[in-house]
């Protein structure tokens, strides 16, 4: 072996050494026999460096995996004997090697098991067995290398090939009838042997049972000898969490419901005896997670014991199921509201099925009523947020407790299906007693009380959020909550989740504020104050301002009466903080976007006549345009590179934030009506000369652009004459992001005012295209990844304008382009259909080509262009699908061979007989295909209904000739 390339291996060898190792280890790949080198240094343990063991695996691992069928049965038998000489030496050794060693080894035994075992090695396990007998280095091994065969066999987290998995049915077939008793009698003998020596392969051991017992004849674990040895373990405490979990496997191993049932009773009933259902006595909260993890399984397969059983219309073992299921909910109600959350977490499937059963039943019992409720307090309990949250940081522990929380809100939503008069009865106690005394009560169970009424929202659906109106007891007791809400003054408490709870519901429930419009002016206080978007606090203030934005809007009829207030209110919050004042403003640019938005929103849905709201848009957007003259200027000057960009973000917020306040109005109707398109007009002049900054290019283009898009919504065809300089600006020294971004706003100007942009179109349409293609000729790495996909995102977004121009009824813009151009343009097209193995760009291409073919293909087309069909869009044709690229389990590709199908159809109907004749005598015959098949393809292409052309097509584009696949 490399000595010197062997020392990369170490993971402080510097980079240039690793480099080399791993350049060893590819070269190792190839060798055809370089993997006897380490399959002899193994065996003879020429080696005590780990990682260097650790390499000789990997590389008998590559050979197992990828290239075992090439080597002769003297070579296999090599590899049988190595891996046997080095478990042998294992036994010997003084020292056990390192677990990442003995796993790898593992992984190359169970390899070669899946190879060997049906053919040529049935004797595996009792081969390795008779090995490590009952020694604990070799029984550490066995189990690991169980547990690696069952990875291979079972592990759904391992993709396989419907070969591979047939080949893993078999497998197991075979085991099941050749060896798994012997497995399952040493299974046996290791617990016996090593419960009280050693704790560590006993662990093992159970895992490797639980890991089993899913595809293994049940009775082979679940009988006396097996189950009181996992019960003793139940007892000790380094074992019982495996135990649990292995009792877990065995309960959830799928059976006939009757025996099930038997099953778990049987279990539960030795468990009570042995006093593990004594919750309140246990201590030790990492076993109570596993022992909640059983109890759940236990009582979710009695429940699917009882959905079969009534299915069956077995209504006595039903009945049965039912008892056994009612009486483990007191254990598990005390499961549920343990104060460790991963305890209560992992008994909600078992509560959330239990509900689901109760919904099905016509008539609860008192003691079922009684459950309900008892689980419906656990819920508002466990909801509670403890001391220890941090809000201003959160990390992972928190992350964990909101996915609880959703969790126990999947519960509520159960519960309110169960019961919606006792859930609402609920929270209007829990709310009002808490809100009642709110100023004296801890934060959390304040902020509980409101977000149990923020979740009644889903827990009690109503279509439009008509929550004030139907059902009058449910609509007066949560328009008593929201009256509460807004009137106990709990907006000022002085907790972040307190503020944030209260905004959020009074969002979700917009509609109270129209049967009872009189609280509008204290909410809206409180979101302009201290309490909302001038809070401590830049998460609330950041949430609050999405917020307001959605109650300004969701109520813009009643918002008339304070809107100038409003304006006025917010008039230091819509201020652009330049970056020299330093001036660290309340809300940050993002928050200050749904600030204008709210602005927009509230002078456009005004009752004001229209020379007022053009006045009331002047004065929000003329303090943006003035500072944007002032910060361009600035930067022109600029000589600082950090400067240089925060000015151009600060001139992007300022476009950013014109723009959003454009996003009140629905089309230009509204633009006009309210006399605002003057404004909009103005500040496109202000903002235009942006583009012609040579610094900061790409951030000014974007905001810039992005902008122009608005305003083709907002003011159509009065931005027309802006666009030709607009465009000849960001057609400058650009890279191939900034025409994938332009290109989208030139398609839009295109499908959007057709004819009218066609003189344009026509000036433009050359020099977009020569900067298109000049930057996909440019030299790229050949292993430079996103130069390659920004050149194939480039290209895609050439054929999408070359698609709306077609589709736009715009042809004549490139027939007008000169023949030299317009036949550049074709063949552009044709080496987008065939050449790039891009589907979507494919797909693009071929309706391209049918659009031009059902424009230009008749008797009238232009001179030249029939010649072109048959010349170039033909065999385009077939070409394509041909291709080995061409890849038809792809989604996309299908949809490109669909409109390879259609433009073939197209030609047919175009051309005509002519068409056919031309495939017939001279197309397909040139290609050697049979004439039988000729027949059949022409005979499907003139079949008058598109779909079974399209299904030909997909079905037998196999019969054409072999060579062509060959791309010869």
């Amino acid at each position: 072996m490399d000595e010197q390339a062997l020392l990369g291996l170490n993971p402080n060898a510097d980079s240039d050494f690793r480099q080399r190792a791993l350049a060893y280890f590819e070269q190792l790949k190839i060798s055809p026999d370089a993997w006897q080198v380490c399959a002899e240094a193994l065996a003879q343990r020429t080696y005590s460096d780990d990682h260097i063991k650790f390499f000789c695996f990997q590389v008998l691992e590559h050979q197992v995996k990828y290239k075992y069928s090439e080597l002769t049965t003297v070579q296999q038998q090599l590899i049988r004997e190595t891996l046997i000489s080095w478990l042998q030496a294992q036994m010997l050794s003084l020292q056990a090697e390192k677990t990442f060693i003995r796993n790898k080894a593992a992984q190359v035994f169970a390899l070669l098991f899946v190879t060997e075992y049906l053919t040529k090695w049935p004797k595996f396990f009792f081969d390795i067995l008779s090995v490590v007998d009952l020694n604990p280095r070799g029984v550490d091994l066995y189990l690991r290398i169980l547990m690696a065969i069952d990875s291979e066999l079972v592990d759904r987290d391992v993709v396989h090939t419907s070969e591979e998995a047939r080949r893993n049915t078999l497998i197991k077939d075979t085991m099941r009838e050749q060896c798994i008793p012997n497995l399952v009698e040493s299974w046996y003998q290791i617990l016996q042997n090593y419960q009280y020596t050693n704790s560590e392969v006993t662990c093992q051991c159970l895992e490797v049972v639980g890991a089993y017992v899913s595809w293994i004849d049940l009775s082979l674990i679940a009988n006396d000898r097996f189950i009181n040895m996992l019960l003793g373990h139940m007892s000790i405490e380094v074992l019982r969490e495996e135990a649990c979990d292995c009792l877990f496997e065995i309960v959830n191993k799928g059976m006939d419901p009757v025996d099930k049932m038997k099953l778990v009773e049987s279990l539960c009933q030795v468990l009570q005896t042995a006093g593990f259902f004594s919750i309140d006595q246990e201590e030790d909260v990492d076993f109570l997670a596993r022992f909640s993890k059983l109890v759940n399984g236990m009582g979710q397969s009695l429940i699917v014991s009882w959905t079969k059983l009534i299915k069956s219309g077995d209504m006595k073992n039903a009945q049965e199921a039912l008892q056994a299921i009612e009486t483990k909910v007191a254990l598990m109600l005390q499961l549920l509201i343990h104060e460790d959350d991963d305890i209560s977490s992992n008994i909600i499937g078992f509560c959330y099925d239990y509900l689901h059963i109760l919904k099905q039943l016509t008539v609860l019992s008192d003691q079922q009523k009684a459950n309900v409720e008892a689980i419906m307090l656990a819920v508002m309990k466990k909801l509670t947020y403890d001391e220890e949250y941090n809000f201003e940081n959160e990390g992972e522990d928190e992350a964990m407790f909101v996915e609880y929380r959703k969790q126990l809100k999947l519960l509520l939503d159960r519960l309110a299906q169960v019961s919606p008069e006792l859930l609402l009865a609920s929270v209007r106690r829990v709310f009002s007693s808490t809100l009642q005394n709110w100023q004296t009560t801890r934060f959390m169970e304040v902020e509980v009380a409101i977000r149990l009424l923020y979740m009644l929202a889903e827990a009690l659906p109503v279509s439009h959020g008509a929550h004030f109106s139907g059902d009058v007891s449910k609509a007066s007791a949560l328009q008593d909550m929201m009256r509460t809400l807004v009137t106990s003054g709990v907006s000022s408490y002085q907790h972040t989740s307190v503020t944030l709870e209260f905004f959020e519901t009074v969002v979700r429930y917009e509609k109270f504020f129209t049967v009872e419009p009189q609280h509008i002016p204290n909410v809206l206080m409180a979101f302009l104050d201290q309490r909302g978007l001038r809070h401590s606090s830049a998460k609330v203030r950041s949430r609050t301002a999405y917020l307001f934005s959605r109650f300004v809007k969701s109520l813009n009829k009643q918002m008339n009466p304070f809107i100038e207030d409003i304006l006025n209110r917010i008039q230091d919050l819509l201020a652009l903080s330049p970056p020299e004042n330093g001036y660290q403003s309340l809300l940050s640019s993002d928050d200050q976007l749904f600030i204008y938005e709210t602005a927009g929103v509230l002078i456009v849905n005004s009752e004001y006549p229209a020379d007022r709201k053009q006045a009331l848009m002047r004065n929000l957007l003329t303090p943006l345009m003035e500072k944007f003259k002032i910060l361009l200027e600035k930067l022109m000057l600029a000589q600082d590179e950090e400067r240089q960009a925060s000015l151009a973000d600060c001139l992007n917020h300022a476009v950013g934030f014109a723009s959003r306040t454009s996003k009140a109005f629905s089309n230009k109707q509204t633009v006009k009506q309210c006399g605002c398109s003057e404004v909009y007009l103005d500040c496109l002049q202000t903002f235009l000369p942006a583009l012609s900054c040579p610094l900061q290019k790409d951030v000014l283009r974007s905001g810039v652009r992005t902008f122009l898009h608005r305003m083709i919504i907002c003011l159509e065809e009065e931005v027309l004459p802006f666009i030709p300089s607009a465009s000849e600006h960001m057609l400058k020294d650009c890279e191939a992001k900034d025409l994938q971004e332009f290109i989208p706003l030139i398609n839009q100007i295109t499908a959007k005012f057709k004819i009218q942009v066609s003189p344009f179109l026509q000036q433009m349409f050359m020099p977009l295209l020569r900067a298109i293609f000049e930057v996909l000729l440019r030299p790229a790495e050949e292993n430079d990844q996103s130069a390659a996909l920004e050149k194939q995102m480039l290209r895609r977004s050439y054929f999408a304008f070359l698609q709306t121009v077609t589709g736009s009824g715009m042809s004549e813009v490139i027939a007008n382009q000169g023949a030299e151009n317009v036949e550049q343009v074709l063949v552009t097209i044709i080496q987008g259909a065939v050449d790039y193995p891009d589907p979507i760009a494919q797909k693009t291409c071929f309706i391209i080509l049918s659009k031009l073919v059902e424009l230009w293909g008749g008797k009238d087309g232009p001179v030249g262009f029939a010649d072109f069909v048959y010349k170039h869009i033909v065999p385009a044709c077939f070409l394509a699908p041909l291709k080995q690229t061409f890849d038809l389990a792809d989604a996309q590709t299908v949809l490109a061979l669909s409109e390879c199908a259609v433009t073939l159809k197209t030609i047919h109907l175009k051309r005509g007989p002519e068409c056919v004749q031309y495939l017939q005598q001279e197309y397909l015959p040139s290609l050697q295909v049979a004439p039988e098949i000729i027949q059949e393809f022409c005979q499907a292409l003139q079949q008058p209904d598109a779909k079974v052309f399209k299904n030909y097509l997909k079905v037998n584009i196999w019969k054409l000739p072999v060579f062509i696949q060959l791309g010869i």
